[in-house]
């Protein structure tokens, strides 16, 4: 390390001895974030449902249950849900308790029934058949759930869209930064991207809400447009000549 106090001269006169490679570390260099957006109809919904039994005993819940998921599953495949876009998401057996107040006598709570829920993610690929799907799931048993997120099975296209959207970015952005510098925009010396991730899925109507009786028409579902960004890290070198 080259302290203060040498002439500098001589502190210049170390830098010409440096290395060949020492001395191209020190070549002045920029990074800069770029970032570019893509859009794109989604061509696929993923919702997640829910039946829920209760019952005296587990083993009475969960007949009932295994019953009311059975039938839902089987009006999926009918309405052209494919098996392979059918997945159990969660499978839980609960107590029902009641718990003493202050002014009883009873001393630990007590269970009075078990609660059956079960979990079903469905992939929906013809977008028409969503509201349908939704009504036909409640009609059979379905009772809590609704969440709901639009995707693409194929977002290749929008992504690689929005990385050279991101590039010219960071490009236009080095340029500014050192034109403003007084100096010279050189070659690129690294990138590395980073996607930002999808939102999660979000609940239809409110935060995982109960499905009561369905309507006599169809749920009604906008897809909307899905939004594909992309972030890039980009080093150039500066020519100071």
């Amino acid at each position: 390390m080259i302290r203060s106090s040498i002439p500098l001269a001589l502190a210049i006169s170390f830098a010409a001895a440096l290395p060949a490679g020492a001395q191209e570390t020190m070549q002045p260099k920029i990074t800069v974030i770029g970032e570019g957006e893509a859009k794109l109809a989604p061509d696929m919904a993923v919702i997640r449902l829910a039946v829920v039994r209760q019952a005296d005993t587990a083993r009475e819940a969960m007949d009932a249950n295994n019953q009311a998921m059975t039938a839902v599953v089987a009006a999926l495949k009918e309405a052209g849900i494919e098996a392979r876009d059918l997945q159990t998401s969660g499978l839980a057996v609960e107590p029902q308790y009641v718990y003493p107040d202050s002014q009883n006598s009873e001393p630990k709570p007590r269970i009075t029934g078990y609660q059956v829920t079960n979990g079903l993610t469905v992939r929906i690929r013809d977008l028409a058949k969503v509201g349908e799907i939704l009504d036909r799931s409640v009609n059979l048993g379905v009772n809590q759930g609704g969440y709901i997120s639009f995707t693409n099975d194929d977002p290749d296209a929008a992504l690689n869209e929005a990385r050279k959207r991101a590039i010219q970015d960071a490009v236009v952005k080095a340029r500014i930064l050192a034109e403003a510098a007084g100096v010279a925009l050189g070659d690129v010396l690294e990138i590395s991207e980073n996607m930002m991730g999808s939102p999660p899925p979000m609940p239809l109507g409110a935060k995982a809400m109960r499905m009561e009786a369905a309507a006599d028409a169809s749920v009604p579902v906008e897809a909307g447009e899905n939004s594909y960004t992309v972030q890039v890290n980009v080093t150039f070198e500066l020519d100071q000549n």
